[in-house]
């Protein structure tokens, strides 16, 4: 309701000017304040688009070409990103999808997330030609998988040692998995981040920001070029604004964790009392399973091998029941404080009832 009246407030005045406008520069600063490594903020009006220019501005900043992400991360539908893995620490890239040319995802290096090994190498072999890594902190669109420990700070110290761009696409995890996203989860300080979803309370909002000496050579302080005239719109902004609000709020991620832990701890029993086998990981409010008989899974190869058949007769036994589950094995799902403790107990029950009749 909050968000909804905000909103609401906005429209009654305007739905965009096509230029700065005050409450930009309100949530700009909530943005800074929240995050720390954030110094400058610019706002987009899309996930794919803070990632995007990210990159450019990493290439500009650095005046390099390559980039690095990593296998099943996911950062947009941008050429250079829109790239699959191979075999190998250092496979160029392939194009996902066609009309995606060629020489440009060869300058996409493909690696395994959570392999701080397979990063060491390709810097070894080039890495004075890496303008950025590019990472989700915690994996979303592979389901949910968490980092390791080491591999952020590895990525950290790889960063520093090649004077290479490190990015935090935090599109899911920021403001989320923590008030100040999965950098202050984990205590690692990026160069630049990427925001989206949370940060537009229900409407199309993305950001980057990060050092102020990068920041400053994106236009018109800088050479680097990226405008948008529906960028910073009020409405989106108020959207925004109230919702970062909620979610400073004493306790408001203490209470999402909770809430998802209770569900994945459910989803577990019921799935271990039908004999199913289940795992799942979490992170804050953040979580996913995965029909598969490994205690752990951490890796994207190991998703792949996951019961993907035994997934989807999960998925539409548990929409028959009126639980609307994300409908793919390789995205993660999120409690929100919309949820009840009713919903959980709702959504336990009715997984029992599937889980038995699978």
């Amino acid at each position: 309701p909050d968000v909804i009246a905000a909103v609401q407030a906005v429209v009654a005045n305007s739905l965009g000017f096509g230029a700065p406008t005050r409450i930009e520069t309100v949530m700009a600063d909530k943005v800074c304040e929240i995050v720390d490594s954030i110094d400058m903020v610019r706002m987009v009006s899309s996930g794919t688009e803070a990632t995007m220019t990210a990159i450019r501005l990493a290439r500009g900043y650095t005046g390099r070409d390559k980039i690095v992400k990593f296998e099943g991360c996911y950062h947009g539908h941008s050429d250079s990103l829109l790239v699959k893995a191979g075999s190998g620490a250092l496979t160029m890239g392939v194009p996902t999808s066609p009309g995606v040319p060629a020489a440009l995802a060869d300058h996409t290096i493909t690696l395994t997330f959570n392999d701080i090994g397979s990063v060491q190498q390709a810097f070894a072999e080039v890495g004075e030609q890496i303008a950025c890594i590019i990472v989700e902190p915690v994996a979303g669109n592979m389901n949910c998988i968490p980092p390791e420990p080491g591999f952020l700070e590895g990525l950290r110290e790889v960063c520093d040692q090649y004077g290479t761009v490190l990015i935090f696409d935090e599109v899911m995890t920021g403001f989320r998995v923590a008030l100040g996203g999965a950098q202050a989860h984990y205590g690692i300080t990026p160069d630049l981040t990427t925001l989206g979803k949370v940060i537009g309370g229900g409407m199309p909002v993305g950001a980057f920001g990060g050092k102020r000496e990068i920041m400053e050579k994106i236009a018109p302080l800088g050479p680097v070029y990226q405008a948008g005239t529906l960028s910073g719109n009020p409405v989106s902004m108020a959207a925004g604004l109230a919702t970062l609000t909620l979610a400073m709020a004493p306790g408001f991620h203490d209470e999402l964790a909770a809430k998802a832990t209770r569900l994945c701890d459910g989803l577990k029993a019921a799935a271990k009392a039908n004999n199913i086998p289940l795992t799942t990981n979490q992170v804050g409010g953040m979580f996913g399973f995965f029909f598969t008989e490994a205690e752990k899974v951490s890796r994207f190869q190991q998703v792949t091998e996951c019961d993907i058949e035994q997934f989807k007769k999960f998925y539409h036994g548990m929409l028959d029941k009126g639980v609307y589950l994300a409908p793919s094995a390789y995205e993660a799902g999120f409690v929100s404080s919309a949820h009840t403790d009713a919903d959980i107990d709702a959504t336990l029950a009715a997984a029992g009832e599937v889980f038995a009749s699978l």
